[in-house]
């Protein structure tokens, strides 16, 4: 078994959490806040403490991170396979467990469509920092 690195966990966390605050901010801020019924002057975290929201947001991406070294870990992948498994995660783990939760509280499909697509390329962003600090 190969070593698990924190830094590597952290800034895999990092870039995780970086991706959300683009996406949900200037890519789709607007329209997933008008999709989940939220005026634009309205805050991300509803009547959760901002430092609450975002910080258990990070802790939940080092738990991510950690799942994903350890898989890197356990198996020596090449750099095309930390991708695949990285972007894997998030289409084959992460979409399908956002749209079966998604299903039961009958949230519009274009709330899934950004949120699906945040998880997906949050994974890549995750996947390149293990590649890039490999």
């Amino acid at each position: 078994m190969g070593q698990i690195d924190l830094l590597n966990i952290v800034l895999g966390a990092a870039a995780f959490f970086f991706v959300g605050m683009v996406w949900y901010g200037v890519l789709f801020g607007k329209i997933w806040k008008r999709a989940i019924g939220r005026g634009e002057d309205e805050g991300f975290s509803g009547d959760r403490p901002l430092w609450l929201v975002f910080g258990l947001t990070f802790a939940f991406a080092l738990l991510i991170s950690l799942t994903l070294a350890h898989q890197f870990a356990m198996s020596s992948p090449s750099v095309r396979a930390m991708m695949m498994i990285s972007v894997g995660y998030g289409l084959m783990l992460m979409v399908p467990a956002v749209g079966i939760r998604y299903l039961y509280l009958n949230a519009p499909w274009r709330v899934f469509a950004i949120d699906a697509g945040f998880f997906v390329t949050a994974m890549a962003a995750m996947g390149a920092v293990f590649v890039a600090l490999r």
